[in-house]
């Protein structure tokens, strides 16, 4: 183990010079003085003499020091550059040693700040670069500043972006693609047709970067992943019209055999509970037709300006439910009937949950910018695995459930620009919530 190195002053080494240069001149003008009778010729004469070797001793004492702060200047300059492998050193353990070591130490924090700054930009890099989805950083001008290798692709045969303008690659792109860009927003858009049609999403994000504004691009090719989404929904449709087609159609084959049956033995007066089970399940079949119907040809809300406390009373003649709150004062604007048959179908799922009917109440907030609407009750809630795919549509715990009641409600919110959310609420029961804009 290295002795560490005996401290001394920058101060005290500056101190002991001066007193010893203080000293010869007190001798010089005591040894002048006996050579002059006169004391005050004999200090001019020492101050004369002494004067022109006090410069050049102070540079030299100096001389070190100077050149480290001409080095720590370099040094400096070097870090602003970015080049931070230069260090400095003083072989004395003094206070220039502790701003020497002090330098060398932020040189050494910044050298490994810059390095790993490097290893964070390779990675983004790379990954940025490897990604499938094409990105395009246009600047205020419209010129392209930033692409990566997806883009280069998709947009100019792999060849470089960088400097083009947007306005100039949108004539060689193809029309969805220009309408897409040019219409603002996101939004889905589609390239070609029939079996070679090619899905995507067009994000756009504006942003200000050292002051000026950017817009970035995302293009995300969806084709492969609608596709099998596509598929697994009509597999899931299928397997659900299968399976009600079968509870319905078992059970009326097998009546009518029975009431073939009954007539050949001339038992005639059962012959009605037979037809009256057959009526039975061909009209739920047909309702579980016209629901699926209904849901898959919602169409587009038509907006308009709706009172509250008329909408409610109209809503209240159709089931009951108790009023949480005062409606607001404001008229809402939305899809009357669109929002009233969503309702319709929260409340009636309320009375079917166990809740006793006073229990059962609707919520009208409003928002800065959105109505909040509630429909709770004091059933029995659900789990966390009904809640997690309760919005699913044709998912139901019910028996005779078709599983559209809460889609439908979802699929109205979204249409109007909302969402829907589900809760169990402390205490035992459901909160559903509607969130739409004005």
């Amino acid at each position: 183990m290295n002795e560490q190195r005996h401290r001394s002053s920058l101060a005290g080494r500056y101190a002991l010079t001066t007193c010893a240069l203080l000293l010869f001149t007190v001798v010089l003008t005591l040894a002048l003085q006996r050579w002059f009778d006169s004391a005050l010729l004999a200090g001019v004469l020492a101050l004369l003499v002494m004067t022109p070797l006090v410069f050049p001793i102070a540079r030299r004492r100096l001389a070190p020091a100077l050149s480290l702060f001409r080095a720590m200047g370099g040094t400096v300059t070097s870090y602003r550059d970015g080049d931070f492998s230069f260090g400095l050193s003083w072989r004395h353990n003094d206070e220039i040693g502790d701003l020497v070591a002090a330098h060398n130490a932020l040189g050494d924090a910044l050298r490994e700040q810059r390095v790993a700054l490097v290893q964070r930009e390779l990675l983004l890099d790379t990954m940025v670069q490897n990604t499938p989805v094409a990105m395009l950083l246009a600047d205020s001008g419209d010129r392209i500043v930033y692409s990566n290798l997806a883009a280069r692709k998709l947009l100019n045969d792999g060849h470089r972006l960088e400097g083009h303008a947007l306005a100039t690659l949108l004539e060689n792109a193809s029309e969805p693609l220009r309408e897409a860009i040019e219409r603002g927003g996101d939004g889905l858009f589609a390239v070609g047709h029939d079996d070679d049609e090619e899905i995507f999403h067009l994000a756009r994000r504006g942003f200000r970067l050292n002051g000026r504004r950017h817009e970035l691009f995302l293009l995300r090719h969806l084709t492969t992943e609608l596709r099998r989404q596509e598929v697994q929904t009509w597999k899931k449709v299928i397997r659900i019209i299968s399976h009600e087609l079968n509870n319905s159609l078992a059970p009326v084959a097998s009546l009518a055999h029975s009431g073939a049956e009954l007539v050949r033995r001339g038992q005639y007066e059962r012959l009605g509970e037979v037809f009256a089970t057959i009526e039975e399940r061909a009209r739920h079949l047909e309702g579980f037709i016209r629901g699926y119907a209904h849901f898959a040809k919602l169409p587009a809300p038509r907006l308009e300006t709706i009172v509250w406390p008329t909408f409610c009373e109209r809503l209240r003649t159709q089931i009951g439910f108790e009023l949480d709150g005062a409606l607001p004062d404001k008229a809402g604007r939305f899809d009357a009937a669109q929002l009233e048959q969503a309702l319709l179908n929260l409340l009636k799922n309320a009375h079917e949950s166990g809740s006793r009917p006073e229990h059962v109440s609707l919520r009208v907030r409003r928002l800065p910018d959105a109505l909040r609407i509630e429909v709770s009750d004091r059933g029995s809630g659900m789990n966390e695995a009904v809640l997690a795919n309760a919005l699913v549509p044709f998912y139901s715990t019910k028996r005779s459930g078709t599983g559209l009641g809460l889609a439908l409600a979802r699929e109205i919110a979204e249409a109007h620009g909302g969402r829907i959310a589900l809760s169990n609420r402390d205490g035992g029961g459901l909160c559903v919530t509607l969130v739409i804009p004005e």
